[in-house]
């Protein structure tokens, strides 16, 4: 089979999210100068972290219904093209309301990335490597996180923390020449596959793509009250609460609760994200190799997304009472480290049991409601340190939720049925 080019394809997915996660997580190091500079309370940080989320939430829908109608390489170029403008912009605003507006465009703009990459490893990659494929495509997220403290940390200090966001955007200008030039939107369009590794591919997809509704298109809806895709959601919206407590507080609870300066946060907050990465690509392959062990698709997807959060959540509530800073850097390092072993699984789900034509729009359904989070963490947590003068019960929360999305998972995810007259045909 083809596995030179979607290797090529899944690498081109894995610097987009490296590209995607430098830039969100830019502003999140750049906190510490920007609250200096506008006088903010601890409360209006989170409001501000979380800007970025109103945006973003909504167009995790949009971005991954598009991605049915038009192909993930058109709304893909489009939104790596907008979000590397509005990071640019970041840097050149001056005020509070300005830069509000300019952070929920440039979420608006990020909206589609997870769905479009979800939907284009759906269309090129068999599922006995799915889950290993996610994995590794989405990896580049906290690697970008890991290295964002460092850049950026370097520039303010040299220059100016401004100049870090002008810098960005120009990585996302080149990465989309590449993406034009080598993508397609399925194998059966792309110059450098031969007839025989298409037709090699479409043998071994037989008896895997499935519609509910035979040869028409699932309506949405039929997928919106199966409770796999429900709890999925609530799963992807435990581990996206931890990520985004991580991504918008922890660079600010080093300063504010640890005394580090930007060059010291700059490498203690690019550890957990480099933990992190691993996790990342280690969870896609562990659940593959369950699969394979097992057999049972549906048990290697919910084993590891019930393990890896219980596991995070325990690591979490020891982070927010750890006196040391070396500590407390150590246990959200595993902490995020369990949190995405589990984060590659839901998306497998997605694609395990949803047909074809609907893995952009039930995949950004539950990237919607999952990045509700992005909004609640960030101001949650603000609230909690300025009427409690304390972090601890913010991590403690983040590990509560993480439970809760692990017993969902336990519990109440089932496969998808076809309800006839006489029976109830399990679908996967």
């Amino acid at each position: 089979m083809f596995k030179r080019q979607h290797s090529k394809i899944v690498f081109l997915l894995f610097i987009a999210g490296v590209i995607n996660y430098l830039d969100r997580a830019a502003f999140s190091v750049a906190m510490p100068y920007i609250k200096d500079h506008l006088g903010l309370s601890p409360t209006e940080v989170g409001l501000m972290l979380s800007s970025f989320f109103f945006g973003y939430a909504l167009f995790n829908f949009v971005g991954g219904y598009l991605s049915d109608i038009f192909g993930p390489k058109k709304v893909f170029t489009i939104a790596m093209l907008s979000w590397s403008l509005f990071c640019g912009l970041t840097g050149l605003v001056f005020s509070y309301g300005a830069l509000f507006v300019v952070r929920v465009l440039f979420g608006m703009s990020e909206g589609p990335i997870s769905t479009t990459i979800n939907k284009s490893i759906s269309n090129w990659v068999p599922l006995d490597q799915r889950a290993r494929a996610v994995g590794m495509a989405n990896s580049g997220n906290p690697l970008g996180g890991a290295i964002a403290g460092p850049i950026v940390g370097f520039i303010a200090v040299m220059w100016n923390w401004r100049i870090a966001f002008i810098i960005l955007m120009s990585l996302g200008f080149i990465w989309t020449f590449f993406w034009l030039k080598s993508f397609t939107d399925k194998p059966h369009d792309n110059a450098e596959v031969s007839a025989k590794e298409i037709a090699e591919y479409d043998e071994a997809q037989k008896g895997v793509l499935f519609s509910p509704s035979g040869d028409k298109k699932t309506p949405l809806s039929f997928y919106l009250k199966q409770p796999i895709i429900i709890f999925t959601a609530v799963a992807f919206f435990a581990i996206n609460y931890i990520l985004y407590f991580f991504l918008t507080w922890f660079p600010s609870y080093l300063s504010m609760a640890k005394g580090l300066d930007i060059k010291e946060l700059s490498i203690a907050s690019a550890i957990p994200w480099i933990i992190g990465s691993i996790g990342m690509a280690l969870g896609g392959m562990a659940c593959d190799a369950v699969y394979k062990k097992t057999r049972n698709l549906l048990l290697s997807r919910k084993l590891i997304i019930s393990s890896g959060l219980v596991l995070s959540a325990i690591c979490l509530a020891g982070a927010g009472n750890v006196q040391s800073t070396v500590g407390a850097v150590a246990m959200m390092a595993v902490g995020i480290f369990f949190m995405y072993l589990a984060a590659a699984a839901p998306w497998a789900i997605v694609s395990d049991n949803v047909d074809s034509a609907s893995v952009g729009s039930v995949g950004g359904f539950i990237h919607l409601i999952a990045n509700t989070a992005g909004v609640i963490a960030p101001i949650v947590t603000g609230m909690i340190v300025q009427y409690s003068g304390s972090f601890v019960a913010a991590f403690v929360l983040a590990g509560v939720v993480g439970l809760i999305g692990a017993l969902g998972v336990a519990l109440f995810i089932r496969p998808v049925t076809v309800r006839s007259h006489t029976e109830t045909t399990p679908l996967a």
